[in-house]
């Protein structure tokens, strides 16, 4: 089903005669710059990667290369190279993470921006919001039916409550290391009081005391799915990709508050292909591609007024939270040392 969904999109963006002649709000044609490859690191999933790189590379006659790899790593080795860049543009990750390395990032502004949802245009100058995800619980559902049958999980006072009956079976990724994790762990402090709260702090202690926590955040929906696991805490992305594949797991919004937050994207400062970066930052911020991720994939558009398909459950039917992204970006290796003191703790 994936692979249908992937090739669908493929086809949509080819098909698009609009790509041909331009719109006001789509990507402008023209002749392509002389800039003819472009260098694109990425954590983003295979869909999407897809979804763009064909129908790029046939417009503008620029060929991509995709580096895939995990935020952390992404900027591990943009920082690492940023003398001699080997990059051209970092496609994804959490806004808040990118929006914290300012000396990586070269100032642009989409043309399209102004076509986005207000809340997700780029206010700072360069960085670029082009996909939302949220923070979700996926649970194998032969595996749950087994450990606790007749419970239904609603939320993070459910990993609370049952936790000590499902010892080992409940996974999440590493919030020092993991974006995706992080996520989850701000969530829960804006679920339960705050980012400074000493009551939301001890109630995520209540919550990792039950969990494992993994390596890497694709093994925890890797491991739900392959019943090697029960719950995950996760993102929504790769649980609905789950889903569309036929999995037996379900997705569960917490009843508590989701927060959904945008995906950051930028290009790397002193970039090799500048012209090309532009390009690929207004492709992926216009109309045409912004429909292709609502209604072939699993990643919500911040496009003002593009749908999404209807496997993905509609923003009003779920308890949506605020993150004050200015204060995370600002503080996130403070949150990050509490969390690791919390955890430590835990160990002792």
């Amino acid at each position: 089903m994936k692979k249908i969904l992937v090739m669908a999109a493929v086809c949509m963006l080819v098909s698009f005669n609009v790509f041909a002649t331009g719109s006001q709000e789509s990507v402008e044609s023209g002749s392509a710059p002389e800039e003819k490859k472009l260098v694109v690191y990425s954590p983003n999933s295979e869909g999407l990667l897809n979804a763009v790189e064909k129908p790029f590379e046939e417009k503008y006659g620029i060929e991509v290369e995709f580096i895939s790899a995990g935020t952390g790593e992404c900027l591990k080795r943009i920082e690492a190279e940023k003398h001699d860049p080997q990059g051209d543009v970092m496609y994804g990750g959490s806004y808040a993470t990118i929006l914290a390395q300012r000396d990586l990032w070269a100032d642009y502004v989409s043309k399209n921006d102004a076509y986005l949802v207000e809340a997700f245009r780029n206010e700072s100058g360069y960085v670029t919001k082009n996909t939302l995800d949220g923070s979700v619980i996926v649970i194998n559902k032969t595996k749950m039916a087994e450990k606790l049958p007749g419970v239904t999980i609603t939320g993070y006072e459910d990993i609370i409550k049952y936790g000590p009956q499902l010892e080992g079976q409940i996974v999440s990724g590493d919030p020092a290391k993991s974006s995706s994790s992080f996520a989850h762990l701000t969530n829960m402090l804006i679920d339960f009081g705050g980012y400074e709260s000493d009551a939301a702090w001890d109630k995520v202690a209540d919550i990792f005391k039950n969990l494992k926590v993994l390596g890497s955040s694709s093994g925890v929906w890797k491991g739900v799915r392959d019943g090697e696991y029960t719950i995950g805490l996760s993102y929504e992305d790769p649980c609905l990709t789950l889903i569309n594949d036929g999995a037996d797991v379900e997705v569960i919004y917490m009843e508590e508050g989701v927060v959904f937050l945008p995906a950051g994207c930028a290009i790397i400062k002193d970039a090799k292909h500048p012209e090309a970066a532009k390009l690929f930052m207004d492709f992926i911020t216009s109309k045409e591609v912004q429909e292709v991720y609502g209604m072939t994939l699993t990643n919500r558009p911040v496009y003002e007024g593009v749908k999404t398909a209807d496997y993905m459950k509609p923003l009003d039917q779920i308890n949506v939270k605020v993150e004050d992204t200015a204060y995370v970006s600002a503080n996130k290796q403070n949150i990050v040392d509490r969390y690791i003191e919390m955890y430590t703790s835990l160990e002792d």
